[in-house]
């Protein structure tokens, strides 16, 4: 894996098409690097963050043959701050941007709120997705008897500091998501069961807010799927982006 890890920290100075497109009411934006007519790789962030925590590694994979298309989430970046956040809806987007694109067969990587949208394209619409990678999913409850919760004390208190420190996202989104999150969702489980893509759960290591026994639930309940841990915490593809990138190009290759 030692070839990739070079590229993976350096700056390629390639500046990405940044395009907006509308989908009925609602405008969402996208950074774009590498060949339109190359294989597609569709990338989704987090809560309070945007398409551009994505720069660093789209641009390296577009200089490996991908075509990468990084999205802002409704009520982050560019995209459209709406009155509500149901979840679903943040799905009913990105397929609505991948048949808009005219993308019938992608590569689906998600971090955290995106990994958890990333897992319902992927369950509505498993003949578009031939790889899903999870990055630091969260993992609401399967009943009002699961007791392990979402998350621990402290993330809610970090989300409560990135609340009020961050910038570029619409408040509502973040609160309304934290708040649908932490209810118990049965369905989530049975559809994670629908899903036909190679499937990578990527978990933070001990410093992650989320357990490993959590997402090895996930990763159980997912036809085929495999956990890996990269020790980060939870932003794993920012604070190590080059391990992050040998692990994804590998998971690609295969």
């Amino acid at each position: 894996m030692n070839h990739a890890s070079a590229p993976a920290q350096e700056a390629t100075g390639v500046e990405p098409r940044v395009v907006t497109v509308a989908l009925g009411s609602i405008l969402v934006r996208y950074r774009e690097y590498g060949r339109p007519d190359a294989p597609a790789l569709v990338l989704l962030h987090g809560g309070t963050s945007s398409a551009a925590t994505w720069d660093r590694l789209a641009s390296t994979l577009a200089g490996q043959g991908w075509r990468t298309v990084a999205v802002d989430l409704r009520g982050h970046g560019g995209s459209t701050r709406a009155l509500t956040y149901p979840l679903d809806a943040y799905h009913v987007d990105i397929v609505g941007l991948l048949d808009a694109l005219g993308l019938d067969r992608v590569a689906l990587v998600g971090h955290s709120l995106g990994a958890y949208v990333a897992s319902l394209v992927a369950a509505a619409r498993p003949e578009l997705i031939s790889h899903l990678i999870l990055e630091e999913p969260p993992v609401p409850g399967r009943d009002d008897t699961d007791e392990d919760g979402l998350y621990a004390p402290r993330f809610l208190l970090e989300s409560l500091a990135l609340l009020v420190l961050r910038r570029g996202y619409h408040r509502r989104a973040v609160v309304s998501a934290l708040r649908q999150l932490h209810r118990p969702n049965p369905e989530w489980w049975r559809r994670l069961a629908t899903i036909r893509a190679r499937t990578l759960v990527v978990w933070g290591g001990p410093a992650s807010h989320l357990s490993h026994e959590r997402l090895a639930l996930v990763t159980a309940a997912v036809p085929g799927a495999r956990l890996v841990t990269i020790d980060a915490g939870h932003l794993v593809h920012s604070k190590r982006p080059a391990e992050f990138y040998d692990t994804v190009a590998d998971f690609l290759a295969s």
